[in-house]
């Protein structure tokens, strides 16, 4: 099944960082070409409105729901052709649009450093990046009068153990459901392992979401929110490979890669030299 790339330069902090400039420098890096990928051209997923909401705590709520329809869209209409999706963010808040269009029973497979399950109250800076997977699976704001995800079918990968005392509250708010493993677990195990187990556990459609704060800034520095103990570029592979081969596999999104810290697009080319060798087949 063919890749058909949809750029999503979403930063949720609301403030024009190098998120926003991420899909244009890995298209530039040679993305579509490397993957034989579609155009699937861009949506309107911007946010530039920093205050944030007093009802939800979101900073632009309001712009954030309206970018979720948006991303929604453009998967519906990548997904109608027969095509996977892959979107590039912007940073996490993607994943909000990105179910809006999937069907439910949907479970998500969700490689990233850190858990985000903040919410409006208890994230420090309000950015929908703090706390997506708690509003999709229902523990977050309300901004779309539903949960998009069902806990349970949760795999969360590659984070880190919380190193201070709002991490420690963030962790604790994680659903019982979600099943965790965390970046030294997974290394322990055996990344390739953990990836052939994840895509032969169970039949439902799932979407991979790669938040690449998830590798270790030794590998690539050129996140917003660098996390150390990380993964390294081949975990990344060996996990990734076995995951894009499933036939239960809907699309990927692939988030926080701050384009202002690669001002020479080194880690872009090496970013898409990686993602090319994952999906290849």
């Amino acid at each position: 099944m063919r890749w058909t790339v949809l750029d999503a330069a979403l930063d949720s902090s609301g403030r024009g960082r190098g998120e926003e400039r991420a899909p244009g420098a890995l298209r530039a890096a040679g993305l579509l070409e490397r993957l034989d990928a579609r155009d699937g051209g861009a949506v309107d997923a911007r946010i530039d409105d920093p205050r944030r909401d007093p009802a939800t705590g979101l900073i632009g709520a309001a712009q954030v729901r309206r970018a979720s329809s948006a991303i929604a869209a453009g998967v519906a209409r990548v997904r109608a052709t027969g095509e996977r999706p892959l979107v590039l963010g912007g940073d996490c808040t993607i994943l909000l649009g990105v179910f809006l269009d999937l069907p439910a029973g949907t479970g998500l497979w969700f490689l990233d450093g850190h858990v985000d399950f903040f919410d409006g109250r208890t994230s420090e800076t309000g950015e929908g990046a703090d706390m997506e997977l708690s509003i999709l699976t229902g523990h977050g704001p309300d901004l779309f009068g539903r949960a998009l995800v069902d806990p349970a079918q949760v795999r969360l990968l590659g984070h880190r153990p919380p190193g201070d005392d709002p991490s420690r509250r963030e962790a604790a708010r994680v659903d019982p459901r979600v099943v965790r493993l965390p970046a030294a677990a997974l290394r322990r195990r055996g990344a390739a392992a953990v990836g052939r187990e994840l895509a032969a556990d169970g039949v439902a459609p799932a979407w991979l979401h790669l938040d690449l704060d998830v590798l270790d800034p030794g590998a690539l520095p050129a996140v917003t929110y660098p996390e150390p103990d990380g993964l390294d570029w081949d975990d990344l592979v060996a996990l990734v490979g076995p995951l894009a081969r499933s036939e239960r596999l809907l699309g990927l999104s692939v988030a926080d890669f701050n384009a202002d810290e690669d001002p020479d697009g080194r880690h872009a080319r090496r970013l898409v030299e990686v993602l090319s060798a994952a999906l290849a087949s």
